[in-house]
């Protein structure tokens, strides 16, 4: 199939997980979604990654973010596996690990890296919408741990965008101004928000995100 891109509805598939069968958009429902892959189990990045997103579970409840994990080993192999990340990390898994031994989920989500030595999944992360559409996708090699806090912080500022005619500047953290979109002329955003700092024509600052 022709390469994923932001926006694109996210493909729904049905696949053996460690908390049972489930179909993707079903599971999913209403809220949003982070998919992220990973090579192998029983691996040291992988088990990093996994227990850091189960430690930070209050954080994806706060957002209605829901999260799912895959890689290509089965189910029987991640029911084996997570004691141990649960040991080394000191939390509990409590989302699903897809189980994809055919790569059809790796496939339809392009994870596959090739040239790499074997057809395992690579280290891709996709957020998706209560819509069911690509939000964002970043894809890091093998050897590289992901930073969940970065990834969060998108969520976030993703959710921000949502809110109203906004954008979010290098480094934004939720507190912090926001840029009001260029899609609205200045005079009708000072009218709108009353702290507008107008930097330039094309850069304009709000904090007034409920306004």
């Amino acid at each position: 199939m022709a390469s994923l891109h932001l926006g694109d509805p996210a493909p729904d598939f049905s696949a053996p997980t460690s908390e049972g069968d489930i179909s993707f958009h079903d599971w999913k429902g209403d809220s949003w979604a982070i998919l992220f892959s990973h090579p192998a189990d029983f691996t040291p990045v992988c088990t990093t990654e996994l227990g850091r997103v189960g430690a930070m579970s209050d954080e994806w409840a706060k957002r209605n973010t829901k999260v799912i994990a895959l890689s290509v080993d089965s189910v029987e192999d991640h029911n084996k596996w997570k004691p141990d990340i649960e040991e080394v990390v000191n939390t509990s898994v409590d989302y699903p690990i897809i189980a994809d031994p055919d790569k059809k989920v790796a496939e339809l989500y392009d994870m596959i890296h090739p040239g790499e030595g074997d057809t395992s999944s690579v280290r891709s992360v996709f957020i998706i919408s209560p819509e069911n559409k690509i939000r964002l996708m970043m894809t890091y090699p093998k050897s590289a741990g992901r930073n969940f806090d970065e990834i969060l912080r998108v969520l976030d500022a993703l959710q921000m965008n949502d809110l109203g005619p906004f954008a979010t500047p290098a480094d934004w953290k939720p507190g912090d101004r926001v840029i009001v979109s260029n899609d609205i002329p200045t005079d009708e955003a000072q009218k709108r928000f009353d702290d507008l700092e107008v930097v330039k024509p094309y850069l304009r600052y709000t904090a007034k995100t409920d306004a």
